[in-house]
Order: C-alpha cells, then structure tokens, then sequence
C-alpha cells in the first residue's frame, strides 16, 4: 500500500497514476477525453490516496465563490432559520451554499450587506430588507446578484420576492370572525398606516373587519415587539385592565406561544373560551398543545423563486426588468380555532 502525503494534490495523484494532471482533471470534471482503462486507473488512486477536490479553488478559478449571503433582521427568529433551511437545500443542487448573516433589521446593517457581499466572497445575496427604502435601494453600487425579500413593495433595480401580508393578515382575522368572534384583539399590529410589516398586517385585519361589518375596537390593538415575553405581556395587559375579547391574531407565531401560555396563566381555554391565529406556519406550530392555527406564508414557493432568481443572476442569463414576485398566503386551521360557524 502506497504512503498518502499529508496533503495530497492533483499532483501527486497524476505521478501514482503515471498520467498526466491534465488527464487527472479531465477525470474529476467527467470531460469524455479519457479512456475507460485510464478513468479506472485515475479513479482508483484517488482513492488510494484519499485525494478532496478543492472546491473553494475551483470555484475561484470560475470568478465565482460557491457562496450564498441571506441577511435577515435576526437569527433567532423560527422563520428565518427555517426559510435558511429551505433556501440551503435548493441552493445545494445548484453546487451553492448558505452563509446567513445579521442586519439588526436596521439601515446600517442592510446597507452594510450589501454594501460588502462582493468583498465577503459570496456569488449572491438575498436580504431582508426591515428599514432601506426604495430612494437607497436604486443608489445602492453594486454589481453583485442582489434578490430582496421582505414584507413591503419596494419598487427598486432589484428583483424581490415578498409574502402578501395583508391578505394573509385580512384572511386570519375573516377567519376568527368567521367562526363568530366579534371581539378580536391584534397583538403586534401597528394601526397608523405604516408600509412595514407590522402596518400591513393590521391593514388586513381591518379590512377583514370592514368586510364582516365588524367595527374595531382600538383598545383591541395591542402595540408590541415579537417575541414570547412580548405576547405574554400583551394579553396579561388586556387582562388586567378588564378589556374583553374572544379571539386573537397575534402578528407571529412566535407572539401566539406567548399568547397562549399567558391564556393558560389566566384559566383560560383556547379554543373554547379564546380562539387564537399566529402568522408564518413556522414548524412548531403544529406541535404546539392545542396545535397552532397559522397563515403559511407560501414558504415553498418563497424559497423556490428566491432560487430561480438568484441563480439566474449568478449564471449571467437573461434576467430583463426587476421582478416583483407577491407569494399568496393561506391560513392552516388546527386545533386553536374553532370551525366555521
């Protein structure tokens, strides 16, 4: 059995073969130049030699890197480690991968990523965008394959695929009053008409309300951040200051588990007493007891064009005009609502 070197090399592969590096590189690129005997030969003192494909070197000899940047608000966030998930396994087969990386959500950080995605070695970058607007977006000076994602029309030189967060919004509040809640508080929402995630979302709850003829009750919106504690205060508030209510649709999932465990705090049944609707269908939803009621975004669709675009620009083919891409979203009925009435 023949030594292997320490680190071992085209090189040194091509010299136990006795063939040239040439005829070694036309064998792990599958180039038909090869005969059967030499492939079998080359390809057994790989083998031997437990020779890697330097991956990152071929890569950079191509112009490219095999990198993938997704800046997102934040990494704890379920949502976006699972979008991280289901971007990571359709990049994959097109030989690219997922570096994800943090903006804070704010202008700095999403400028920043941008700013420097060539300088970070990736071949591509899918941002999140929270607070750019679209004046900065059109000044932004890059060359490098840029794919938007977020949850506002930003109408920029970059394509963008975007979840449509009012109609999902306005379908879980038609929903809720569907099954005959009339009181439905928002937790999260922001009602002053904001272009941002939050102001969408309360949008299609008061379409949804002014579909039904349902009047609001302001004191039903409830201003909060998104995470766990942040549900829990808001329907311990609603609580404490005697505000009744019959269902609620809390901005994110992450918000709904808050919601519930402070329903649950306060001997309250859901869905019996409480109906309750989260928005992103992360996975734990279905596991939750009961099992959470959730608008699913359109998450397949979401990841599928993200990739479709994003490669596109990478490959140098055809892209025409920036695209605007709306994912329809839907709501998945379980176990913390009631059925229609």
């Amino acid at each position: 059995m023949k030594k292997a070197p320490a680190v071992v090399t085209m090189a040194d592969v091509a010299r136990s073969a006795g063939v040239s590096t040439m005829t070694v590189s036309n064998v792990i690129n599958g180039r038909p130049r090869v005969g059967a005997a030499t492939r079998e030969r080359v390809l057994a003192t790989i083998s031997e030699l437990g020779y890697q494909v330097n991956l990152a070197a071929r890569h950079l000899r191509a112009g490219r890197t095999g990198v993938v940047g997704l800046a997102v608000p934040e990494l704890e966030r379920p949502y976006f480690a699972q979008l991280a998930g289901r971007l990571a396994d359709r990049f994959e087969a097109h030989g690219l991968r997922i570096v994800m990386e943090r903006t804070g959500g704010g202008r700095e950080g999403e400028l920043d990523a941008v700013a420097f995605s060539r300088l970070r070695m990736y071949d591509g970058l899918i941002l999140s965008v929270v607070d750019l607007d679209p004046s900065e977006l059109n000044q932004l000076r890059t060359d490098a394959p840029v794919v938007m994602i977020g949850e506002r029309a930003l109408p920029s030189r970059f394509d963008h695929v975007m979840m449509d967060n009012v109609d999902g919004a306005r379908q879980a509040t038609a929903y809720l009053l569907g099954t005959g809640a009339r009181r439905v508080a928002m937790i999260g929402g922001d009602p002053t008409g904001s272009a941002n995630m939050p102001g969408l979302r309360a949008e299609g709850y008061a379409i949804a309300h002014a579909e039904a003829a349902v009047p609001v009750d302001p004191e039903l919106n409830v201003r909060s951040s998104f995470g766990l504690q942040d549900g829990y205060d808001a329907i311990r508030s609603l609580l404490d200051r005697g505000i009744g209510f019959d269902a609620v649709f809390a901005l994110t999932d992450v918000v709904a588990m808050g919601v519930l465990r402070a329903l649950a705090d306060a001997g309250l049944r859901v869905p019996d007493d409480i109906q309750v609707v989260g928005f992103d269908d992360i996975d734990e939803a279905a596991y939750l007891v009961p099992s959470l009621t959730s608008v699913n975004p359109g998450h397949d669709e979401m990841a599928d064009r993200i990739t479709e675009l994003l490669t596109a620009q990478i490959t140098g083919g055809p892209t025409g005009d920036p695209k605007e891409v709306v994912v329809p979203a839907r709501v998945v009925a379980r176990g913390t609502t009631k059925p229609p009435a």
